[in-house]
């Protein structure tokens, strides 16, 4: 045990050294929150509306739409008010709530596009076999195993993390309740849990990419057989959405995790996390479906649908 005083509660920082630009930052932050959910639930509903749209690649769709649309939810209603207030308190169990939902959410959305990879792999390398293998049951399996698994892998490592007592310092230097700083303030020896985040971190980031990469080197070998230019255009187009979030994602995150920790590197990892927790969620939507014709096609129908009833 430590000596120190028990503390009850966390202060989030945020970004203390924006003063004077609380008030833009606080408009532009809730804007893109109100963006993010709207252009994640738009998805989900016009997937749900279209029965062309109610095929593998666009259930998966939905389940990582859902998933931002919550994933963003865990972080910005608190960093909005690390804008207005000087020191925003949040309790210990309030901290470790949002700790599990943040770390739940952020790896499954790792293991969700890992089955996004494999439906792609499975469309492009193996399309006359692909509507027996990628049935609706097995589409059920590998969502819920990707919740199933975030969910089993963080759940064992808050129970633990949870049992802590806390003393010491109480200040996180972030905008959310990151385990880190959580596990600085506690009173007991955290080896333990630090060994297995260790070892989660490990299996889910280095594990999903490695599958990734394999699922795309197949792919991408396939797409270079096409005789035709046109052939070969269509079928890249159908991965390169999934592609641009898998490197926007990564590419954070290996950024983050990858550089030394010097008290210079925490400041803009701070930054690379507003990327990753509130950017992405929000361009997501955007990304699949600038490039994506049927979901064009079925947003557009929806929006002359109800001109049409209005007009008779």
């Amino acid at each position: 045990m430590r000596n120190g005083t028990a503390i009850t509660d966390f202060i989030l920082l945020g970004f203390p050294g924006i003063q004077g630009l609380q008030t833009p930052l606080f408009i532009v932050v809730f804007l893109v929150y109100i963006l993010t959910i709207a252009g994640n639930g738009l998805i989900i509903v016009i997937v749900w509306a279209e029965p062309k749209l109610q095929i593998p690649m666009y259930f998966f769709l939905c389940n990582l739409s859902f998933l931002e649309i919550w994933y963003t939810t865990t972080v910005i209603p608190k960093l909005l008010e690390t804008f207005v207030v000087a020191r925003a308190v949040i309790c210990i169990p309030c901290c470790l709530v949002q700790a599990f939902f943040h770390f739940f959410l952020g790896t499954t959305e790792f293991l969700i596009l890992t089955v996004m990879s494999f439906d792609r792999y499975i469309a492009i390398c193996k399309p006359l076999r692909y509507s027996t293998i990628m049935t609706s049951n097995l589409c059920l399996q590998l969502a819920l195993s990707a919740w199933g698994g975030g969910f089993t892998i963080v759940f064992c490592q808050m129970l633990l993390l949870a049992q802590l007592s806390f003393c010491g310092n109480n200040v996180i230097d972030h905008f959310y309740c990151d385990v880190g700083p959580i596990l600085k303030a506690a009173c007991a020896d955290t080896t333990l849990l630090e060994l297995l985040g260790l070892m989660a971190t490990a299996l889910v980031i280095p594990g999903s990419l490695l599958f990734t990469m394999i699922s795309y080197i197949y792919i991408l070998s396939t797409i270079l057989r096409i005789p035709s230019a046109s052939g070969r255009q269509k079928a890249f187009s159908t991965c390169a959405s999934h592609l641009t979030v898998v490197t926007l994602l990564y590419g954070a995150v290996l950024f983050m995790y990858l550089r030394p920790s010097t008290h210079s590197s925490f400041k803009i990892n701070k930054v690379v996390s507003v990327l990753n927790t509130i950017l992405t969620p929000l361009l997501n939507p955007f990304i699949y479906t600038i490039r994506n014709k049927e979901v064009k096609g079925a947003l557009r129908k929806a929006m002359t649908c109800p001109k049409a009833h209005h007009q008779e």
